[in-house]
């Protein structure tokens, strides 16, 4: 008897938890049409390990610095599946409009060349350690600090440190590696707080500038003030 087509499609799509992080991206780059890759195919494929694959996936192309485009596309794909992490929820959900969305092929064979390449070491490294860091009320801090950085990698300029935060994280979670959670955290807050201080100093640095213009603008251009009205006797 001839399996079902459509569960035989189904198991195709199935993810292997044998399967390291490097295989799963070369596999997913193999398996991109001419036109790219659905979201949703991808996220479906990954199975129970959608949401931390899914994160750290979208988050390797914004390691690029200066990179405009991708995280523009990966930052509110990234910040919907970390806000269901912090829900609670155990399998991810998209809109109908993200899961239809495409990944160029362009864009995950760059990312499998430099995956093969550059992120071996995970595999080798990442493992089960200080699991309560990267587990339970951790897991959902976690998934606070994925979101933030999801909007500070969306600004053009900024992604690469926020990136490399997620990247972080998203491997602790994966392999319940407390170490990568806290690293990711560290470097995801510490940005976070450098791009807060760097804005706040330049709002009230406008605010100054302009209150000094209006001071002193009439003198840096050559006019004299009236001088003082002496008072009447």
């Amino acid at each position: 008897m001839s399996p079902n087509p459509a569960f035989a499609a189904a198991d195709a799509l199935r993810d292997d938890p044998r399967k390291g992080l490097v295989q799963v991206i070369l596999d997913l780059a193999a398996s991109a049409e001419d036109d790219g890759l659905r979201v949703g195919d991808m996220v479906d494929r990954l199975d129970e390990r959608a949401f931390g694959l899914s994160i750290l996936i979208m988050a390797i192309p914004c390691l690029v610095p200066g990179l405009y485009g991708p995280p523009q596309i990966a930052a509110p794909i990234i910040a919907l599946l970390a806000a269901q992490m912090l829900v609670g929820r155990r399998e991810p959900y998209l809109p109908g409009f993200l899961r239809e969305r495409r990944i160029p092929k362009a864009w995950l064979q760059a990312m499998a060349g430099f995956a093969d390449k550059r992120l071996r070491w995970i595999d080798k490294i990442a493992r089960p350690r200080l699991t309560w860091a990267a587990t339970g009320l951790a897991e959902r801090i976690a998934a606070l600090a994925m979101i933030l950085a999801a909007i500070c990698i969306f600004p053009p300029i900024t992604n690469t440190i926020p990136s490399l935060g997620l990247a972080l994280l998203a491997t602790g979670l994966l392999a319940r590696d407390g170490l990568f959670v806290a690293l990711g955290m560290v470097v995801t807050i510490g940005w976070a707080s450098l791009l807060g201080i760097i804005l706040i100093g330049s709002l009230f640095g406008i605010g100054f500038a302009a209150e000094w213009a209006s001071e002193h603008l009439g003198a840096l251009l050559g006019e004299s003030k009236p001088p003082p009205q002496s008072p009447a006797p």
